[in-house]
């Protein structure tokens, strides 16, 4: 196969230019302007789009096993591929937990059924993700667990998180934190602030989340471990963690789409579609996590793609679960909100989506375009004007505080090992 007259770019080695891209038994085989088609050779001719390394997406909910009814792994994988991902990295919250050998081959093998996606599974760092026993962190390392995170839950025995983390890190592997304090966000539904106390919601303060940053930091700052922030959001949390990376500290985060294209403001009429954990915060925040982005303090821009029944979502906020779906949005919302706006350059943004997740989770195969990698490319249209509509998604999760919005950029093909996916779904 031979890929045409596309703008690549490839963050991990700074290249931007036009070029041609062969591809053979799903590997790279050559890259250089002017290659002539083989004789039957099958040619796509990309002059106007641009091919990156496949988007590496750190952060999702598949919800299988037990919660199928939200997404399943194949609706999910689908999802993703959609919106131009190639490799994805599901949360442990699954029932049964995805804390043990069993459920961890049961969700590879279901993967492995709808597509040959880089499938790279986070498994929970205590059983049942109740806070009080470490699981078989060398068992579930040797099945394929990438990393281990209560995602969803934070882990507030301070001391069990210590020994985790000297575990963990000890074997080579490294824990994502869920930061909150329960006690600041308990039955938390927005933002805490003017807004809240008008509308009578219990809120949740940004210091659910910088406090828990903080004392974390501290933690890692006594044993000099890897760790890594989910889906940041407060400017209190961004200064923490850039502090951090200057006095040396082994840490990295990441946030999401919601974080730098939504605020608080945008929710009226405040219905359940805009209500996620943590919430969406001030505009002020948002400026903070567009600067996180720009200077680095922010490594990594994932999904959080976290489907429900619509019907949960079309409840009152107050009853509604959290949570959003992001894998057909994010990269548009990325473009869109980042990139047009000029906050960061394409190649900043690409690299927040692609080889910066794949250096910090050590995810082979994925984040770089070079002969003998896998062929795992995302062709983008930058400039194709398109508008959500998200009962055409392919997920289950038909319904987004997005939907009806007009975005710029979007994946127009994703390429796993060599196999063409379209992406065509309606919009």
């Amino acid at each position: 196969m031979l890929l045409k007259n596309a703008r690549i770019i490839n963050p991990k080695t700074k290249f931007d230019g036009i070029s041609d891209i062969r591809i053979e038994n799903g590997k790279i085989s050559e890259i250089s302007k002017g290659i002539s088609p083989q004789e039957n050779e099958e040619t796509h001719d990309f002059s106007g789009l641009v091919i990156t390394p496949g988007l590496v997406d750190v952060h999702c909910h598949l919800r299988e096993p037990g919660y199928n009814a939200k997404e399943t792994i194949k609706t999910g994988i689908l999802s993703a591929i959609q919106g131009g991902y190639t490799g994805i990295c599901p949360m442990a919250n699954t029932k049964p937990v995805n804390d043990n050998l069993m459920t961890l081959s049961y969700m590879f093998a279901k993967a492995k059924e709808v597509a040959e996606i880089g499938f790279y599974p986070i498994c929970a760092v205590t059983k049942n993700l109740e806070g009080t026993n470490i699981v078989n962190v060398s068992e579930l390392i040797d099945g394929g667990a990438v990393a281990f995170s209560d995602d969803g839950k934070p882990v507030e025995d301070l001391n069990l998180l210590r020994c985790a983390l000297k575990y963990i890190n000890s074997l080579g592997s490294f824990i994502i934190s869920h930061s909150e304090d329960s006690s600041l966000a308990r039955g938390g539904v927005i933002n805490e602030g003017e807004i809240s106390a008008k509308l009578g919601l219990k809120g949740i303060p940004y210091l659910a989340e910088s406090i828990a940053v903080a004392r974390e930091l501290e933690i890692v700052r006594e044993t000099g471990c890897k760790y890594h922030f989910a889906h940041i959001s407060t400017k209190r949390s961004v200064e923490l963690i850039r502090q951090a990376k200057k006095d040396g500290l082994r840490v990295t985060c990441e946030t999401a789409p919601h974080y730098f294209s939504l605020t608080q403001d945008d929710m009226l009429p405040y219905d359940a579609r805009f209500k996620m954990n943590p919430p969406l915060r001030t505009n002020e925040d948002l400026n903070a996590i567009v600067e996180g982005l720009k200077d680095g303090t922010i490594d990594i821009i994932a999904t959080d793609h976290a489907p429900h029944k619509v019907h949960e979502k079309q409840l009152p906020i107050q009853n509604s679960p959290m949570g959003i779906v992001g894998f057909e949005t994010a990269l548009g919302l990325t473009l869109t909100n980042l990139v047009h706006k000029n906050r960061l350059t394409l190649s900043e943004a690409i690299s927040k989506l692609t080889s910066s997740p794949s250096e910090i989770f050590n995810i082979k195969g994925q984040g770089n375009i070079e002969v003998g990698q896998d062929a795992n490319l995302t062709v983008i249209d930058l400039n194709e004007k398109w508008t959500v509509n998200a009962s055409k998604f392919v997920s289950k999760c038909r319904i987004s505080p997005f939907d009806g919005m007009e975005l710029t950029g979007r994946a127009v093909k994703t390429i796993i090992k060599g196999k063409i996916f379209d992406c065509k779904a309606e919009k």
